[in-house]
């Protein structure tokens, strides 16, 4: 699948998320699009998945640390034929199989249900500690918000992963500068967070989260990394593609009036 492709996506995925947190009257809008472009990479070129099969023993495996961005997760995954697309629909609704934070044991293709911040992370952990114990060859991959860093179990797992030298484990931080009170540097600053997970003995790359070619291109830099895990910083922007949403930290978890979905559909370029 060519750049061209995935940006296309990308972008039916950010009209996906709009669409059916506007539906259900609440979610997480502004990480959930700032999160499109690397999710759609991991997914639709990078991961080896299978929806006919789930549960596949040798599938690579994806938490989504940041887990209240579910919408992101969801759409991705309906594309990817884990569960019919009329279901994005449902989001949020009583006995819906998509909650509001990932269920591992209610939706198909979720690695690992999340929600408390830092512990999608430190799963990824575990789970690259068992592929290493089986001798299998499957990756992992976690995504963290930046305001995530704040919590003290992000910085255990980070320690863990690199005493055993994870080099089959990818992590990459949605660094949208905002969170749910106000900006990072407001509330509590996370910087510098490449000097940080240096000092911890991680191997570190910088990246336009919004680029595919370079998500691309970090994400094939990890894999070569030897004897220690990778975090990619992805530099990102809250509510990317919607023009009333971006760097607005209001639309961190506020859910779209019908007016305003017309309108972000209009900028995306269309209905879900």
């Amino acid at each position: 699948m060519n750049v061209r492709d995935l940006e296309a996506i990308a972008t039916d995925i950010r009209k996906d998320i709009i669409t059916m947190i506007t539906e259900a009257g609440s979610g997480h809008p502004g990480g959930s699009l700032s999160a499109a472009d690397i999710l759609t990479v991991l997914y639709f070129h990078e991961m080896s998945v299978d929806s006919n099969n789930p549960q596949w023993e040798d599938r690579d495996r994806f938490a989504l640390s940041k887990g209240h961005a579910a919408p992101a997760l969801y759409a991705v995954l309906a594309r990817k034929g884990f569960f019919p697309k009329e279901e994005l629909l449902k989001l949020r609704k009583i006995d819906s199989m998509l909650q509001g934070h990932p269920d591992m044991k209610g939706t198909p293709g979720v690695d690992m249900s999340t929600g408390s911040l830092g512990q999608g992370f430190s799963a990824s952990c575990g789970m690259a500690i068992a592929a290493k114990i089986d001798k299998k060859d499957y990756r992992v991959y976690t995504l963290l918000g930046d305001g995530e860093l704040q919590e003290g179990i992000v910085w255990e797992a980070a320690m863990l992963a690199a005493h055993y030298r994870l080099d089959n484990l990818t992590a990459i931080v949605d660094h949208n500068g905002l969170q749910i009170d106000g900006t990072n540097e407001e509330i509590l600053s996370v910087e510098p967070v490449t000097d940080k997970f240096r000092a911890f003995g991680w191997n570190v790359i910088e990246t336009d989260g919004h680029c595919i070619e370079d998500i691309i291109a970090s994400i094939d830099k990890a894999k070569q990394a030897k004897d220690a895990p990778t975090v990619i910083v992805a530099k990102t922007i809250k509510g990317k593609g919607v023009s009333f949403m971006e760097n607005e930290v209001d639309w961190h978890g506020k859910a779209p009036k019908d007016e305003q979905k017309l309108q972000a559909l209009k900028e995306l370029g269309g209905e879900i």
